[in-house]
């Protein structure tokens, strides 16, 4: 199977891991989790997580093909349509995205002009899709449970997983998000365990537990070996239980309210206002 290229960046503030990812004979290249940065105390973005990987793209004479959603996440802002705007490329996500701005839709009273619909994206992928980037060959892996809208992408050898599992030494996501399923995370997971051992995966965040270093890739066998919440001595009911108490110990994303409002409508900021200002909403004793 083919090898990609793969260049990690890392936004310490949210924990996020990007991924620029390409085919070197064709010089095409896909951008996996974008971030923008955003201060909840200003309301002011950072494009610098997004720019680094720009320039990153332009040094490398790369054809930016693809910029590639895992889901619509609640800790950090996609920096999809800001990369799109200074590069190109086609903005894609999982199908389940529609359940997910079906949810958070009403939540922020977002009314008629948002559709839940997903065409704020350009493409929504489904379990099996293929596409390509240059010559490498890509498939589409439904990875629902800590969202509806979770999706893995194969890459040739590498597997882009999401925020399905961390490092072996964090363990798994949280499932207790509107279509969280402890159930189905774990049957996703041992989807994605099932792939042959050498299979590399790329995680979406580390957490860098006990003060180790970053790390961003393991093998399945590694996460077969030695996971802290899906190993040969855990089973499903087993997970279950562990998920649903750990869940119920955390809080909430610190940057949940203005992620979703924007991550659902695919990175666009909602529109002006007539005084020329965009706002974003935070709705009181709802979340």
């Amino acid at each position: 199977m083919s090898k990609p290229r793969i260049q990690h960046f890392y936004d310490e503030p949210t924990g996020t891991l990007s991924y620029v990812v390409s085919d070197e004979q064709s010089g095409h290249a896909a951008i996996v989790d974008p971030v923008v940065g955003y201060s909840m105390a200003s309301g002011r973005m950072d494009t610098a997580p997004s720019d680094v990987i720009i320039e990153y793209v332009h040094k490398e004479k790369l054809g930016l093909e693809w910029i590639l959603e895992t889901h619509a996440h609640a800790d950090h802002l996609t920096g999809a349509q800001y990369i799109k705007s200074k590069l190109g490329g086609s903005v894609a996500i999982g199908e389940g995205i529609r359940q997910v701005q079906a949810h958070f839709g009403p939540i922020f009273n977002l009314g008629n002009d948002f559709a839940p619909d997903g065409h704020q994206f350009d493409r929504l992928f489904s379990d099996g899709d293929t596409f390509n980037i240059g010559e490498l060959a890509c498939e589409v892996i439904a990875t629902p449970g800590h969202t509806n809208d979770s999706i893995s992408y194969r890459i040739g050898s590498a597997v882009f997983v999401g925020d399905s599992m961390f490092m072996p030494d964090f363990g798994t996501a949280r499932c207790d998000f509107p279509g969280g399923d402890p159930g189905l995370l774990y049957d996703s997971i041992q989807r994605v365990l099932a792939l042959p051992g050498d299979t590399r995966l790329f995680m979406c965040h580390d957490y860098m537990p006990g003060g180790r270093e970053l790390r961003w890739e393991c093998t399945v066998d590694e996460q077969r070996a030695s996971n802290i919440h899906v190993n040969k001595n855990v089973d499903k009911s087993g997970f279950k239980k562990m998920r649903l108490e750990r869940d119920a110990t955390l809080n909430l994303p610190a940057l949940i309210v203005p992620s979703i409002q924007v991550n659902i409508r695919g990175g666009h900021l909602p529109d002006a206002e007539s005084n020329g200002i965009a706002y974003l909403k935070t709705p009181i004793d709802t979340l």
